[in-house]
């Protein structure tokens, strides 16, 4: 088992939210046409309806020149519809010029890592999610979205 604590100190407090499924949206739409240099999406589900909402943000985003990543899992590890969904998705991420790194392992992780300023995560499917009861945290601040950023060794992702 793996894990950090960090040792607070004056430096390194924090402004956090929390975010339920019916208020995430808007707030992380919000988020993201903010982003001015990259954004960082783990979802390991993508579903046709939830990205039939974010279309328009993607595109923005890289007409923009944001660097714009989802980190999703493999959609052979789906079944049925889910991996259909998954599929066209991921090709339409491709097609205007999202990166997609693709997972083979267990991948199950809910964050978003935005300009490297604003980390959010919690149990909430960033591109999938439909009718569950979620949390979604918003924590600002560049040294902990970094230190997410670290502890998951994206710099070998992305």
């Amino acid at each position: 088992m793996f894990s950090v604590q960090s040792k607070p100190t004056k430096e390194n407090t924090f402004i956090s939210h929390l975010f339920d499924e019916k208020s995430f949206y808007t707030a992380f739409i919000r988020d993201l046409k903010k982003c001015e240099d990259e954004v960082i999406i783990e979802s390991p589900f993508i579903s046709t309806s939830r990205m039939s909402q974010m279309h328009t943000v993607f595109e923005q985003l890289v007409d923009k020149g944001v660097r714009t990543y989802v980190i999703t899992r493999d959609p052979g590890l789906h079944d049925g519809i889910w991996a259909a969904q998954s599929e066209n998705e991921i090709r339409w991420f491709e097609a205007v010029g999202v990166q997609v790194v693709v997972t083979l392992n267990n991948h199950h992780r809910k964050l978003a890592i935005l300009d490297r300023k604003t980390l959010w995560e919690g149990s909430l499917n960033i591109l999938s999610q439909i009718n569950s009861r979620e949390v979604m945290r918003r924590i600002e601040g560049a040294e902990h979205a970094n230190e997410m950023f670290n502890f998951l060794k994206l710099d070998r992702m992305i």
